[in-house]
Formats: C-alpha cells, structure tokens, sequence
C-alpha cells in the first residue's frame, strides 16, 4: 500500500512539474514566413507606419476642384472652334 500511495504521488508530482515547466516555456508559431514572437523582439526596430488622414473630405475637394477646373479649360478650349 505504501508503494502505491509512493508511486501514485510520483507521478501527480511528476504531470504537475511538466505542466508548470510547458506553461511557462511559451510558444512560437510561423505566420507568412516569420517566427512569432520573435526571439529578438527586445532588441528589433519597430516599423511604424504612420496613419493617413481619417477624413478623406480635403481629398476629396481637391480632386473635384481639378476636375471642374480640367473641363473648364476643355469648354474653353472648344469654345475657340466654334
């Protein structure tokens, strides 16, 4: 009976030491060719990207402005021939 309690308490011992030691090894993973979280990740340059203008209306603008002033200049231009 003291063998069995012995062994039984081995090997809970034994799952619960490889579970701590998994949960706190970690993981990586590929996605599209990089390992992630990158070992180097402490001493990497970030990338930033900064954001473009939220409003799109000053695009927008502009983009009509040049359209009207292009056919204007084509309603001028015709004007000449006729």
């Amino acid at each position: 009976m003291i063998h069995n309690t012995l062994f039984s308490k081995t090997v809970v011992l034994a799952i619960v030491g490889m579970s701590v030691s998994a949960s706190l090894c970690g993981c990586q993973t590929q996605m599209g060719g990089q390992t992630l979280p990158s070992a180097y990740y402490l001493r990497d340059d970030v990338q930033f990207f900064p954001a473009g203008p939220e409003m799109q209306l000053p695009n927008q603008r502009q983009a009509l402005e040049e359209y009207r002033a292009s056919s204007e200049n084509l309603d001028a231009d015709l004007g000449d021939f006729q």
